[in-house]
């Protein structure tokens, strides 16, 4: 049986995958996967802490949420990246320095 500090364990690895990815990357689909990273690494902690509540599935819950929130988010900050590369011809966040013309 896996217990708390196991999911913990695996959950701060991620986030700071996510976290060095977020940092280091300079392709904007590659910071949009470590910051989907960081979301997992909430959602394991979420399940992770509903599982050991005797009596609420409260954790589940918010957990499913947060998994609805990611897919939008992810839907919309693609949308904005095809739109930046369409208007720069680059998704190097760096290297996109105006707003508009």
């Amino acid at each position: 049986m896996i217990n708390l500090q196991t999911f913990m364990l695996i959950s701060t690895c991620l986030f700071c995958i996510g976290i060095y990815m977020v940092l280091t990357k300079n392709n904007a689909i590659q910071v949009l996967i470590g910051i989907e990273f960081m979301i997992n690494a909430a959602v394991i902690n979420l399940v992770a802490f509903g599982k050991y509540d005797r009596y609420h599935n409260s954790g589940q819950i918010f957990a499913l949420f947060a998994i609805v929130l990611a897919a939008a988010a992810t839907a919309v900050a693609l949308a904005i990246i095809l739109n930046v590369y369409r208007r720069f011809k680059t998704i190097d966040p760096a290297k996109i320095d105006a707003l508009k013309d």
